[in-house]
Parts: C-alpha cells; structure tokens; sequence
C-alpha cells in the first residue's frame, strides 16, 4: 500500500508530491496541510530527509512521518518530534500514528 492510501485509510485527504521541490511548493501554497509523510530516499534537489528538516524550521506545526528501507539509520538525524518507520512497516501502525498525531 502506498503512502497516499495509508493516509486516506487513516481518514484523512492527501496530496501527492513526486520530490522535495514539488512538497515544498505544494506546502507554499496549502497553509491546512498539517503532516508531511517522506521517504528518505526520494529525488529531487534533497532528500526526504533534508525535506523534513525543512519543513521542521519553516513550519514548525506541521507533524512529520519519515520512513526509510535503509538497514543503517541514525534516528537522531531526524528533526525534533518527527517519527521514523523502517521499511517494510505497518499500514496499521502507520495510520495508528497519523490518527495520533492529528488528533
């Protein structure tokens, strides 16, 4: 299951970005998006994880889900209040997660 539909399981409506660039836009222009989901590993001209480190400083209430297929991740990388998933992870515990966050 992909990362749109995790989401919209979860019940919540999301918007889809091919890189970085494009999230960042989309986030310029839609003040009510309140989480970012990333991957590391993602094209672009940074990575998911520069992306949420971004977010984290420009848009400090925006919640983040980072995940990763990397077997050597340090989670003390990530921004302050993100949450990590390893891949392969749980659709479940995913949607679990961003109920959470969201409330």
């Amino acid at each position: 299951m992909g990362a749109v539909l995790i989401v919209e399981e979860a019940g919540y409506e999301a918007v889809e970005a091919s890189n970085a660039d494009e999230a960042i836009r989309i986030l310029e222009a839609d003040p009510t998006i309140r989480l970012v989901f990333t991957d590391i590993d993602m094209p672009g001209s940074m990575d998911g994880l520069k992306l949420a480190h971004y977010v984290r400083g420009r848009w400090p209430p925006i919640k983040l889900i980072v995940a990763s297929g990397k077997s050597i991740f340090e989670e003390a990388a990530l921004p302050t209040d993100a949450r990590f998933f390893s891949k392969p992870y749980s659709e479940r515990a995913i949607a679990a997660e961003i109920r959470s966050l969201l409330g």
